[in-house]
Order: C-alpha cells, then structure tokens, then sequence
C-alpha cells in the first residue's frame, strides 16, 4: 500500500522532519499540503517539492486561522502535525514560564486546534500522525518542559483514537535527529551534543529527518494502527 493519489496536510512541513514527511509522500505520488508560519519558509519549501504542491502560510497557535486553513483545504486523507519552534531546555528553578508556555501552544495546543478543525475533512481510511519525543520516555536533567510536552501528546493520541474512530490516531516519537530543531544551541555545544550521541547509541549515529519520516509513512499507510506512538531514537531509549 502507498500513498499514490492520496492527500496529505503537513502543518510544519515545511523545514526538517515535516519536509521529510512532505518529499516521501510526494515521491509516493500523494498531493502534498504543506503549512507554515513563515511565507520565506513556505516559498522554499515549494521549490523542493514537485508541481502541484500546495504551501500556506499559519499560524498553528491562532484557532481561526487554523480553523480558515482547514475551510480552505477542504477534503484530505492525512494530517500531519509537526510544527514547533527550538526545543526549549533549562532547569525548572531558571525557566521562564512564559516561554514555557508559548512552547506547548505551539506544539501541543497547535496539535489540539488542528486536529479539532482538520478532523471532518478526513476522508474514509485516513488518519493523524502526530510528533512527540523520547524527553517522555527518558527525561534528562533540563528537559521538564520537553518531557511534560512528550507525556501528553502520547495520552492526547491515545484518547482521540477512541474519539475519532475510524480516523486513525497516532504519533510519532523521534529521539536525538540533526534538524533545525537545535539551531539555538552554539554551534560547538550542538556539535558535542550529536558527537556524544552517536557515541552513546546503538546504531552509531544520530538520525536525520529522512530516517524519522518513514514512521510517519508507515503510520499513513498502515490501516491496522491507531492509538500507538512508534519510537525511532537509534535504540535511545534502551541506553
């Protein structure tokens, strides 16, 4: 089973591992809708994907505009939610729960209003694939926001499994990937971060955003699956 002739929304899918989601979709022959807050990113993005692809420019934290997003798109058979800004790390006793905030708008409020709005254009055998993280599984020491945002987005696509059957509900739950996702970090630290990693991991390396992608193919075609969270960390969460 592939995607040929399917259509797939990636709101996020415009940059790291929603492009990846985006470009293997394509090459499986879907129509491919990709979304983002920044018209530069949407543009770029459409450059890399083959004619036909659609791009608009949301804003996953404003409900009417993703509730106009949805009017516009109309019909579909898959969303993919993956938008989300620089991880956001620290000690809880220096957080900033402003930002703290701001960051679960983005990635798990986002997720909850596109889903709310996206879910009655889902043709029949589609499905969500949503993105959370192995922070939920094996928090380190600086990543309560991150483990907080991870614990949730697996309970949230177990409970709408059950509500939104027979849409299929599930997640994805990538570990240590190199994608813009750790641009806030100095270049030197992020370099010590995947060197360390790699080392640390059973398969030897950090992964990339064509590695992640394929669980979220996976989750699209695959019509017995709902409710579950596919983890793909290089073996993560096991060391």
């Amino acid at each position: 089973m592939d995607l040929r002739g399917q259509r797939v929304v990636v709101i996020g899918g415009t940059a790291g591992i929603g492009f990846a989601v985006a470009e293997a979709s394509a090459r499986e022959g879907a129509g491919v809708v990709v979304a983002s807050r920044r018209r530069e990113s949407v543009d770029a993005a459409l450059k890399g994907l083959p004619d036909g692809a659609e791009g608009h420019t949301l804003d996953a934290t404003d409900e009417d505009a993703l509730r106009a997003f949805f009017g516009r798109v109309g019909e579909f058979d898959h969303l993919v939610y993956t938008a989300g800004e620089s991880l956001l790390m620290g000690s809880l006793a220096e957080s900033d729960l402003g930002q703290a905030r701001r960051f679960l708008d983005t990635r798990l409020w986002g997720a909850y209003a596109a889903v709310k709005y996206g879910a009655a254009s889902i043709r029949p055998g589609g499905s969500v694939v949503l993105t959370t993280g192995t922070a939920g599984r094996r928090p380190l020491p600086g990543t309560s926001v991150a483990a907080s945002l991870c614990g949730a987005m697996e309970s949230l696509a177990r409970a709408l499994a059950l509500e939104l059957a027979p849409v299929r509900v599930n997640a994805v739950s990538p570990g240590v990937v190199r994608t813009e996702l750790w641009r806030d970090l100095a270049e030197e630290e992020r370099d010590g971060l995947f060197r360390t990693s790699a080392e640390s991991l059973p398969v030897g390396r950090v992964g990339t955003a064509e590695d992640v992608a394929e669980a979220y193919l996976y989750l699209m075609r695959g019509g017995y699956s709902t409710g579950s969270v596919v983890v793909v960390d290089g073996g993560g969460v096991l060391v």
